[in-house]
């Protein structure tokens, strides 16, 4: 079992439609660690680690988000495992 973490950029409708909340139930239920936050620009940021499949499904998710969201791009990029929080957490 593969263990990687990700770090992502959300950008489009993110705020004010539950994405965070939503990114942190997703994240807990894919057994992920991680955090998820609002950004000033607009955009939201995602920091997550965990197995292999697990984050890239969270990663595909992030692409459509929340019912209210209409996502227009999502940044990723990859790396080692990193000691992130658990559960999953909103900042």
């Amino acid at each position: 079992m593969t263990e990687i973490s990700m770090h992502a950029f959300v950008s489009g409708r993110v705020q004010g439609v539950w994405f965070r909340q939503s990114t942190k139930d997703t994240g807990q239920s894919l057994g992920l660690k991680g955090w998820v936050r609002n950004l000033s620009d607009g955009r939201v940021e995602v920091q997550a680690s965990g197995e292999d499949k697990a984050v890239r499904q969270l990663e595909a998710w992030l692409g459509q988000g929340p019912e209210l969201a209409n996502v227009a791009e999502v940044e990723c990029t990859y790396a080692e495992a990193m000691d992130l929080p658990f559960p999953f957490e909103v900042r």
